[in-house]
């Protein structure tokens, strides 16, 4: 399914977070965040997933990224 069909507009449209609803239907789609690997530990998903989402929409640039969204 293409990620229009997963990111359908909900309640959350001011910001561009997705929805609890939404991530359900994402969360199973992207790699998990623990492998058990050493290294770097990997961002939330959802939250990664958010910021990209806040970028595309707004069309800032990444230094005028929320701090919420995190580095």
């Amino acid at each position: 399914m293409p990620l229009h069909y997963y990111l359908q507009r909900g309640k959350n449209i001011n910001n561009y977070d997705i929805t609890d609803e939404q991530w359900k239907r994402l969360e199973p789609l992207l790699p998990p965040e623990n492998t058990g690997k050493k290294g770097r530990p990997r961002k939330d998903n959802r939250m990664m997933l958010n910021g990209m989402l806040w970028m595309n929409h707004s069309g800032a640039q990444w230094r005028q990224l929320p701090k919420r969204y995190g580095p």
